[in-house]
């Protein structure tokens, strides 16, 4: 399981790396993704830190910060949806996938914690 969500994470940030280079040169576009981009590659990162924590209490707090990063990430693409610089069935898959993350990390905090 470990092994999958380190390339499921590395996966999600290829996209969000392909769907920044998409956006439109506009300042907004521009602006809202840079902060999707920083966001959705760090979500792989905090994870991969928690993957390699020395304690328990260091794990619990990876997730936490791996969860903070893809809540964030879901913000960003919904505002790009909702100004309408990007059309929403462009980033359902990716919204989608923000969301199954978040549910998986979810539950493995929830379990670390118990």
């Amino acid at each position: 399981m470990e092994n999958d969500l380190r390339e499921r994470t590395m996966d999600f940030a290829l996209r969000v790396v392909t769907m920044f280079c998409a956006l439109p040169r506009s300042d907004e576009a521009q602006t809202l993704g840079k902060q999707v981009l920083r966001s959705g590659t760090s979500v792989g990162a905090n994870y991969r830190e928690a993957y390699r924590a020395r304690s328990k209490a260091e794990f619990i707090a990876k997730i936490g910060d791996t969860l903070k990063e893809l809540e964030e990430t879901s913000y960003w693409l919904e505002l790009l949806v909702r100004s309408q610089i990007i059309s929403e069935s462009k980033l359902s898959a990716l919204r989608s996938e923000a969301s199954e993350l978040t549910a998986i990390f979810t539950t493995i905090h929830k379990n670390a914690k118990e």
